[in-house]
């Protein structure tokens, strides 16, 4: 493989990106590649140079209980593949910062990351600041992974340059709408209530959801808005209980799901609770203790206690940091799988700027993750990687799946 540089010019003016090419591209010398720059000179670099890739983390702010695991993953993905020869000898800079889960300082640091930094693409994070920043992202021609599976992102005029590595929070919770009717033993239809914060992130499915389920016989009975750091939420909870729904879709993250359980405990709430992704892991369990125990949560990466094929390598980059799986959680293993992604990619691309990489990313077809995900798959004109989720439920204090790898579209 040989790498070259190629001039990028974006909104905020003209920058230096690395780009290279696959010894598998067409034309010239096998395993050598050369693009002109603007002054019509091919300026060529060899293997071992470096490609950078941004990150925006929330580590400190309203998600960072999620967001830290989430943010170490991706490190470590990126710290293991340069150990062992990057990703075809060129090795990935990943330059991150904390934005706290403040759009405004996430404005500030996207712009650092494309104006000094000269970044090729952007692990993100949060849906408010990936929705605001979609536009700058398509003028600036940087593909974007973000923790947010919004279903707006799915949107390729408005969105051309974001991907979505896993399930869009609308198609969990069809899904899990379409479990609950399938599953339900009750007499009637089963009813259902709606547990959200009120920023971008819990309201992006709270819609598309009501209308899944009043087409589907589950009828939407009570919805309580929850502040997603909220350590108290009785006065929902007792407004929650006086619809007496069969069951109640969560869409928070750790902190304030523990919260619900816990209120939901003391006031006796026999409800099913089933948590959509960022409100289900390792954590919910060691906050809420065994008010727990029974709630259903969404999967959508796998549990490092899971006797998996793809746990052998995050098992092996422990082992060099002195630490063993029973060291991380399920979010971690989130980080490091939409990190990987990412990086094949950049292995597809046939060159290294932007559009190179949006193009390596749009040839993978399912893509086999070794059961840490679900396979994902890329096109032109379909960003939406996967529909697959798997469900769990706590036993005994510990996640145990319940239901293998479905989409709403298998009941359909």
């Amino acid at each position: 493989m040989t790498i070259k540089w190629k001039r990028w010019v974006g909104a905020a003016g003209t920058g230096m990106l690395l780009a290279g090419a696959l010894s598998a591209c067409g034309g010239g010398e096998e395993g050598a590649s050369s693009t002109q720059d603007a002054e019509g000179e091919a300026d060529v670099a060899e293997a071992g140079d470096t490609v950078k890739i941004g990150a925006l983390y929330d580590i400190t702010g309203g998600t960072g209980d999620v967001g830290s695991p989430y943010a170490d993953g991706e490190e470590a993905y990126v710290e293991w593949l340069n150990e062992n020869g990057g990703i075809d000898g060129v090795t990935v800079e990943l330059i991150g910062e904390d934005y706290a889960y403040d759009i405004s300082e996430g404005q500030r640091i996207y712009q650092t990351l494309r104006d000094r930094h000269e970044v090729a693409a952007v692990l993100g994070w949060g849906t408010a600041d990936t929705e605001a920043l979609r536009q700058q992202v398509a003028n600036d021609q940087l593909p974007y992974f973000s923790a947010a599976y919004s279903e707006n992102l799915k949107d390729m005029d408005e969105s051309p340059y974001n991907f979505l590595t896993a399930a869009t929070y609308s198609d969990q919770g069809r899904a899990v709408v379409q479990w609950i009717k399938e599953n339900h033993e009750g007499d009637g239809d089963p009813t259902l209530a709606l547990l959200y914060n009120d920023t971008a992130f819990g309201r992006s499915p709270v819609e598309d959801i009501k209308e899944y389920a009043a087409e589907h016989g589950v009828e939407v009975v009570d919805e309580q808005v929850i502040d997603v750091a909220a350590t108290e939420a009785q006065s929902q909870m007792l407004n929650m209980q006086s619809k007496d729904p069969d069951y109640a879709i969560i869409q928070q993250t750790w902190g304030a799901t523990s919260t619900i359980l816990r209120e939901a405990q003391t006031l006796g709430i026999d409800t099913q609770f089933i948590g959509l992704n960022w409100a289900t892991g390792e954590g919910v369990i060691d906050i809420a203790g065994d008010a727990a125990e029974g709630m259903i949560g969404v999967v959508t990466h796998a549990f490092p206690y899971e006797d998996l094929e793809g746990l052998g390598e995050i098992e092996e980059y422990l082992e060099t940091q002195g630490k063993t799986l029973e060291d991380i959680d399920q979010k971690f293993v989130q980080g490091w799988v939409t990190a990987s992604i990412m990086a094949e990619g950049i292995r597809n691309a046939p060159d290294l700027t932007g559009d190179g990489i949006k193009e390596g990313i749009e040839q993978i077809s399912d893509l086999d993750l070794n059961g840490l995900a679900a396979p994902v798959s890329f096109s032109a004109d379909d960003h939406a990687g996967t529909k697959d989720i798997r469900l769990a439920q706590v036993k005994d204090g510990q996640f145990e799946i319940i239901e293998d790898y479905f989409s709403h579209e298998d009941y359909e």
